[in-house]
């Protein structure tokens, strides 16, 4: 926009010395100028980066935020801490700050003091917060520091509720939906800007009067596009409207009685045989298939009706070690599978068995 290269400033300044006067190169003119075009360009590029922050999109990272909050209010969704239960046997006592581990070294402290004796399920948190927290069940099987009497741990079920920080995108989204479908009067897109400012949400469907007049049902998904947990479920529905009263206590306008849910997962189990790039083991093979497929999938949760046989097939051809493939199948057939929106059956998909031959 404002940027000039320091030899257009230097003529335009040398057009307007006196024809009269000595400026060719070397000249006391010339050589008194010319560094001043080159300071000046230099400006010139520095107004070009300052215009350019006018536009959000070319903002990132705290300059964005910052921007936002002082716009809207709207802050970043920051980071959480992924959690669960495990089951500790011995006898002895587990402390506050105690650790577990997997064992490939993530590690958890314990959120609560607990006699063991025999058997005991004790609460336990991230030391790191953000999505390396969430491993499957089974696998927080080990103690870093031995605790006198304690024998073993596992947790029965995945570790729930880890979320990255907000990415700049999913930020700068709330943002223009925030700006461009104003949130007033109890409108759908005002319920849709609440919930999604939740920590943990990723996305709403909202469904008005679904069980009668001044009713809503919200149905979420977490951020990282899947059902929500429990917790994040019953949080959600306290930050809106506690025990779903439409006194207006939450964040949902007073006779508004808002239900939030969580929505049901479309399991997405896919096989195939592959013409195998020998450069990667099977098991690299098949993280790379399963990490393409939950991209894609993440991708359209609550925005696609349907998930598409073909594009199942292009995560596959874009997965390291995978160079071409036959005989694909998805839930066993080789259709689209169809997702629901309705307040009765909201559904997201989640990626289930994959079997590469």
């Amino acid at each position: 926009m404002y940027s000039e290269t320091a030899s257009t400033i230097l003529n335009r300044m040398l057009g307007n010395v006196p024809s009269d006067v000595d400026k060719s190169e070397g000249s006391l003119v010339y050589d008194a100028l010319s560094p001043a075009s080159i300071e000046i360009a230099n400006q010139e590029t520095n107004l070009d980066a300052v215009a350019a922050k006018f536009d959000l999109s070319n903002l990132s990272g705290d300059e964005l935020a910052t921007r936002i909050y002082q716009r809207t209010g709207k802050t970043r969704n920051p980071a959480t801490y992924a959690n669960t239960d495990v089951t500790i046997t011995g006898n002895g006592t587990i402390n506050v700050g105690d650790l577990v581990q997997t064992p490939g070294g993530v590690q958890f402290e314990s959120s609560e003091q607990k006699i063991i004796s025999g058997s005991e399920s004790i609460n336990v948190q991230a030391l790191i917060t953000g999505s390396s927290g969430m491993v499957p069940a089974n696998q927080i099987t080990q103690f870093p520091v031995a605790i006198p009497g304690l024998v073993s741990v596992t947790n029965p079920n995945p570790t729930q509720d880890g979320f990255d920080a907000e990415s700049d995108a999913s930020l700068l989204q709330r943002y223009y939906d925030y700006i461009q479908a104003p949130a007033t009067g109890g409108n759908i897109a005002q319920f849709t800007s609440l919930i999604k400012d939740f920590t943990g949400v990723g996305d709403v469907k909202v469904y008005p009067i679904w069980n009668g007049n001044n009713t809503v049902k919200l149905v979420i998904i977490d951020a990282n596009k899947l059902p929500p947990s429990a917790d994040l479920i019953s949080g959600a529905q306290t930050y809106m409207d506690p025990g779903i009263q439409g006194l207006g206590e939450g964040e949902a306008p007073f006779g508004a009685f808002t239900t939030v849910e969580g929505a049901t997962g479309s399991i997405i189990n896919i096989s195939f045989a592959a013409v195998k790039d020998t450069n990667y083991t099977d098991d690299q093979r098949l993280t790379n298939v399963q990490n393409s497929t939950k991209s894609y999938l993440q991708s359209i949760a609550f925005k696609e009706s349907a998930i598409s046989y073909a594009k199942i097939g292009a995560a596959i051809l874009a997965s390291a070690g995978i160079l071409d493939y036959t005989g694909l199948t998805v839930n066993g057939g080789t259709a689209n599978i169809p997702l629901s929106y309705t307040p009765t059956l909201t559904e997201t998909p989640v990626l289930g068995v994959v079997t590469i031959a």
